[in-house]
């Protein structure tokens, strides 16, 4: 999980300047964390509480109302209505690697990022990029073998992962979808040798930078069995002390 947020805050000053190279500052002074921070903590807290994703979500995502929610979320987020608004989007897939870690069974993983997803994104891309996202977390933490990460996710979600970072590196663009997103995102963990260089692999894309990078984080973290010492620091030192206090609570329960 720790590998989500880094990836995120890296990733959180290349989304409106992108970068096509892989030679980038790991961590500038204007890193931060995002809405992409903030949610996958919210779902970190609500399974480890056994509380209602979309309750925690809007208890947690509230506190921090500017950090860059999309507007159909914002709208979800501070009415009283709890209706989704079939989004496709790669809020699904940024908020859900915490499933990844906590739970021991495919199906299970399956089944609660199905409802990570669906009190907002209940659109059926939605619903598969949390799936598509949680289930690679969790093969890459049980099998540490990324041709089965590859062939479970091609196999259950048909998604391309063939193609390499120097096909898609070109003609990539600020894609906001789920099905423009997870895919990338999972290619460039495949490619990587470290944790580090996976995270630079998804800024290097030049897209949706922080939220590529915080979905190949998450899987990366699963991959290599945590992020190094120097990244975890520094996400502890940006992260304010609630926040933090929950990422800490569910590392040490899940050993992650």
């Amino acid at each position: 999980m720790i590998g989500a947020i880094s990836g995120d805050i890296i990733g959180s000053v290349y989304e409106r300047y992108p970068v096509k190279t892989k030679d980038f500052p790991l961590f500038s002074p204007h890193c931060t964390f995002t809405d992409d921070t903030v949610l996958t903590i919210a779902i970190a807290g609500a399974i480890l509480n056994g509380d209602d994703y979309a309750v925690t979500v809007r208890k947690i995502g509230r506190k921090y109302p500017h950090c860059g929610y999309g507007g159909l979320f914002f709208h979800w987020l501070f009415s009283e209505t709890s209706a989704p608004y079939n989004s496709w989007g790669n809020g699904a897939a940024m908020r859900v690697s915490p499933v990844g870690f906590a739970f021991d069974s495919a199906e299970r993983v399956l089944a609660e990022a199905k409802k990570t997803a669906e009190f907002t994104h209940n659109h059926p891309e939605g619903i598969k990029g949390a799936q598509a996202a949680a289930l690679a977390v969790f093969v890459a933490r049980t099998t540490h073998d990324k041709e089965q990460v590859k062939s479970e996710i091609q196999e259950e979600f048909g998604y391309d992962l063939d193609r390499t970072l120097n096909d898609i590196r070109p003609g990539y663009r600020f894609d906001i979808s789920c099905q423009g997103t997870v895919p990338e995102a999972i290619i460039a963990f495949l490619e990587s040798t470290s944790y580090e260089d996976a995270v630079r692999n998804a800024v290097s894309l030049g897209g949706d930078s922080d939220t590529l990078a915080c979905i190949t984080g998450g899987i990366a973290h699963a991959f290599y069995g945590g992020v190094p010492d120097y990244i975890a620091d520094k996400v502890k030192e940006i992260l304010p002390e609630d926040l933090w206090g929950i990422t800490e609570r569910f590392c040490n329960t899940f050993r992650c």
